[in-house]
């Protein structure tokens, strides 16, 4: 294998922004912050894959190690998560969260005695009788966190901003105690800060058995204000979009929180599950129900990162696969605008299954991700398309943002099966087509948006999905993913088009100091 070759997959791009805004003690807390996130990055090896420094001081070839720095483990998440090193087996689908030799149906069996078994801040583990404990993340990496928790609390000194002070101080506690939601709360409250951390275990991509484990991670921003200001008013019309969903009442009687809001921010430092792989551009958070629905949630546009893909790996894309006279309408605005709704489009619909048993993340299990990503996806074009028939959106072109999102689809189709984003957009790819939202041209292998059939095929994935979720509808989704979650050998090949140009599948971060 050439190594050399699949590090070039991702294009290199530095972190920075002006920090000039900053005040003196605020720069003064950037690397006692970035320092706690680098902690973050290394409880996540442990979870993914085990001993880093064993890992890379073990493997020979400089690209080899490289690679796997990129992807934490020996395993290539933008390829389905197939092995790349020599004697190293398939990638277990529960990471390190769960004992080898557990089997599904052992667990739920366990799980209806333990609810802790379930915790997203737990560990399975085998006791020395054999039976499934759960292990508090706050035991397991003690030392750790305490460190982590220790450097947010001497931010917290230099903060002048109260909520921030706030935050910095009961996340710090959460480290240690695994108890969250207070800290989740008190980041909702925070609108003026100029900096941010987003830290902890977070998103439970990794956990690709069940969806419930949740995987160390954290982001260290600096607010862009001028940005900011020109999204801070569609936060309020959340619940107006939700009354006109393309479903039953029922399915959109959780009223969401009205609380949210949007930003935009330069990233300064990924660490963990945000910088494996794919490359995150925009924040969902918190993901806690109860929060979401009691203050609602914040979304965080990364714009530094967003512009880096949109001008390295989307315009490239469109060359190649949008049809000639359509190639002007991929836009960064557009591509900016698309992912923002995404991210707002989280709080919508319902987050509690419609018979009263749970959480649709419980109901869904390992399908939960792939079903909300694709939610999330489909109802950002969704709510485009209702504010810019209510003139919200100014000048700008609805037709812009359906061609920038096809381009889009392509781009992230490439992070593989092992991404629920990757699943989502293959799904996604193959309702439009059935229902003819776009066409290929035969002669020259692109693709156009019909303009006219978007709305419908947008309005009919969005009633799918948001019934599957309100049902709790495990097996339907399954069936689902089976069915539309498959990249065919015509696509297949228009993918293959893309890495003979040579445009990179996603980027690569230079900050700070290696690990």
């Amino acid at each position: 294998m050439n190594y050399r070759e699949k590090v070039d997959d991702y294009v290199s791009f530095k972190l920075e922004t002006d920090l000039g805004a900053l005040s003196e003690n605020q720069k003064k807390m950037l690397p006692l912050l970035i320092e706690a996130a680098r902690v973050m990055d290394g409880l996540f090896w442990r979870q993914a894959y085990g001993d880093r420094q064993e890992l890379l001081d073990g493997i020979e070839d400089p690209g080899a190690r490289q690679f796997a720095a990129i992807n934490y483990g020996p395993w290539d998440r933008l390829n389905d998560n197939a092995p790349f090193l020599p004697g190293v087996g398939p990638k277990p689908p529960g990471a390190r969260f769960y004992p080898s030799d557990m089997t599904k149906e052992e667990f739920s069996a366990a799980a209806a005695s333990d609810a802790a078994l379930k915790s997203l801040y737990t560990f399975v583990r085998r006791d020395g009788g054999g039976k499934l404990v759960a292990e508090p993340y706050s035991q397991v990496f003690r030392k750790e966190l305490e460190t982590a928790a220790d450097l947010l609390r001497q931010a917290a000194e230099l903060a002048a901003d109260a909520g921030f002070k706030k935050y910095l101080e009961l996340r710090a506690e959460a480290l240690v105690t695994d108890n969250y939601q207070p800290s989740d709360f008190a980041w909702m409250e925070m609108k003026d800060n100029a900096l941010d951390i987003v830290i902890g275990p977070i998103e439970t991509y990794e956990d690709r058995l069940f969806g419930y484990k949740a995987a160390f991670e954290a982001y260290v921003l600096v607010k862009d204000r001028q940005w900011s200001a020109r999204l801070a008013k569609y936060a309020a019309m959340l619940p107006d979009l939700q009354d006109g969903l393309p479903v039953p009442p029922e399915y959109k009687r959780e009223e969401p929180g009205t609380d949210s809001d949007l930003n935009a921010y330069d990233a300064i430092y990924y660490a963990g599950d945000c910088n494996a792989g794919a490359k995150t551009i925009a924040i969902n958070l918190p993901n806690d129900e109860e929060v979401q629905l009691r203050s609602g949630a914040r979304r965080l546009q990364l714009k530094n990162s967003m512009q880096a893909k949109f001008d390295k790996i989307l315009v490239p894309i469109g060359d190649v696969l949008i049809a000639q006279d359509q190639r002007s309408r991929i836009r960064f605005d557009a591509f900016f605008a698309n992912t923002m709704f995404h991210e707002v489009a989280h709080g919508l619909g319902i987050k509690n299954t419609l018979d009263g048993k749970g959480t649709v993340r419980e109901a869904l299990k390992e399908k939960s991700a792939a079903l909300e990503e694709g939610k999330a996806d489909i109802l950002g074009l969704y709510m485009l398309a209702k504010l810019s028939a209510k003139g919200e959106l100014g000048d700008a072109d609805l037709k812009d943002n359906y061609v920038t999102f096809l381009t889009g689809i392509f781009r992230s189709i490439r992070f593989g099966a092992s991404s629920a984003h990757g699943v989502a957009n293959t799904l996604r790819f193959n309702f439009f087509r059935e229902a003819g939202a776009f066409s290929r041209d035969e002669s020259s292998g692109t693709y156009r948006v019909n303009f006219d059939k978007m709305p419908a095929a947008v309005n009919a994935l969005s009633e799918k999905i948001l019934r599957l979720q309100g049902d709790g509808d495990y097996a339907g989704a399954t069936a689902f993913v089976n069915a539309m979650g498959a990249i065919d050998n015509r696509l297949q090949a228009d993918l293959d088009r893309l890495e003979q140009a040579d445009i990179p599948v996603d980027i690569v971060f230079e900050q700070g100091p290696p690990n």
